[in-house]
C-alpha cells in the first residue's frame, strides 16, 4: 500500500525528494502508535529507488540574488546582471520602498530563510564592536527546533537602511518587517456651485449643490499593519523590487526576456543561495559558510555552489588561459 502510494504521488509529479518526507511522515506515525513500520519493507525501498531513478534527484535551485550579479571578483567587479546592488539602490524612499530597502538587505546579510526573516522583532538587534555595524539575534531557525539561538551580522548598510524605516513607520517594539497598505487618490478638479434656480424640481433638493467645491490633490496614504509579514510574501516582494528596478533602468544590461526568464527562478531563497555563493567565490572554506548560513550538512551548501565550483575548477581554470 505504502509502495502503490508512493507510485501515486509520483505519478502526479511529486518529487524525489517530496516522496522522502512522505515516507518518513509515515513512518513516524507508525511509530507514535508502536505500529509495525511499513515503510522498512523492501518493496517500498525497491520502488522508491526506482522512482529516484526514473526522474533523477535533482531539486530546482532558486536563482540566486548575488550582490554584484554573476561576478568572478565580488570586491573587484563592477555590478551586472540582476545584482541586489541596483536593486538596493532603486528602492524608493517612500514608506514600502524604505521597507523593502531594509527587508532586502539584511535578508542579504543574514541569508535568513523567509520564516526566520519575518519573525525578527526590534529588541532582536543588538550592539556590536562596530559602532556602525549590529548582531542580530535569532532566537530560533529550521536548523534549531530547540531554540539555542544563533546571531547573525548586520552590515552598516543594513543599519542605515533599518533606521530609515523605523523612523518613517514609527516603529519601535515588536515586529521589524510589517505589511505597508497604501491607499491612492486621485486628483478631483475643482466644482462650482449651481445657482439655486438652476436646480430642477425633477432633482433631488440639496442645497449643497449650491456650494463649491475646491479642487483636491492627488495623495497617498499608507496604513502600518501591526502584525508580522507573512512568509510566503517575501518572494512575490523580491519580485516586485526586480521588477521596478527594471522598469526604472536599474538593470540597464538586461532585456525585457532576461527578466522574464529570470523572475521566474526567484523566491525567497533567492538572497540565501547569492549568499552562499558570494562567500564561495570570495575564498571563504565551507567550514566558514556553514556556520554563516546555519547548515547542519554540507550537501545544500555544496549543491548551491555546484554551477560555481564547475567555472573555478581545473577546465574552468584552462579555458581562461587559452582565452
Amino acid at each position: 500500500m505504502v509502495a502503490d502510494y508512493l507510485d501515486a504521488r509520483a505519478g502526479k509529479g511529486a518529487k524525489p525528494a517530496s516522496l522522502g518526507r512522505y515516507k518518513a511522515s509515515i513512518a513516524k506515525i507508525h511509530q507514535l502508535l508502536d505500529l509495525k513500520d511499513p515503510t522498512q519493507a523492501d518493496l517500498v525501498k525497491l520502488r522508491l529507488r526506482a522512482i529516484r531513478r526514473e526522474k533523477g534527484t535533482a531539486q530546482a535551485q532558486a536563482r540566486p540574488l548575488r550582490f554584484k550579479g554573476p561576478v568572478r571578483d565580488v570586491e573587484r567587479d563592477s555590478p551586472r546582471g540582476l545584482n541586489v546592488r541596483a536593486l538596493l539602490e532603486a528602492c524608493a524612499d517612500d514608506l514600502p520602498g524604505l521597507r523593502d530597502r531594509a527587508l532586502l538587505s539584511v535578508a542579504y546579510d543574514t541569508g535568513l530563510r523567509a520564516s526566520e526573516l519575518v519573525a525578527i522583532k526590534v529588541d532582536d538587534i543588538l550592539e556590536a564592536l562596530d559602532p556602525e555595524a549590529r548582531h542580530l539575534a535569532i532566537a530560533r531557525s529550521k536548523g534549531d527546533q530547540e531554540g539555542e539561538g544563533a546571531t547573525a551580522y548586520l552590515s552598516p548598510r543594513s543599519v542605515r537602511a533599518i533606521a530609515a524605516w523605523k523612523e518613517a513607520a514609527g516603529i519601535d517594539a515588536g515586529p521589524l518587517f510589517r505589511r505597508v497598505q497604501v491607499r491612492r487618490y486621485k486628483a478631483r478638479a475643482a466644482v462650482k456651485g449651481r445657482p439655486i434656480a438652476s436646480i430642477s424640481g425633477r432633482e433631488t433638493w440639496d442645497l449643497r449643490k449650491t456650494l463649491s467645491k475646491p479642487a483636491v490633490k492627488a495623495r497617498i496614504e499608507y496604513d502600518i499593519g501591526a502584525a508580522a509579514l507573512h512568509p510566503g510574501s517575501i518572494g512575490p516582494i523580491w519580485r516586485a523590487i526586480i521588477q521596478r528596478a527594471f522598469d526604472c533602468g536599474a538593470l540597464g544590461d538586461l532585456t525585457a526576456d532576461d527578466l522574464s526568464r529570470l523572475l521566474k527562478g526567484i523566491s525567497a531563497h533567492s538572497t540565501r543561495v547569492g549568499l552562499n555563493q558570494d562567500l564561495f567565490v570570495a575564498g571563504e572554506d565551507l567550514a566558514g559558510i556553514m556556520d554563516a548560513l546555519s547548515w547542519k550538512s554540507p550537501r545544500m551548501p555544496l549543491a548551491y555552489n555546484r554551477n560555481l565550483a564547475a567555472e573555478a575548477g581545473a577546465v574552468g581554470r584552462l579555458a581562461r588561459k587559452l582565452e
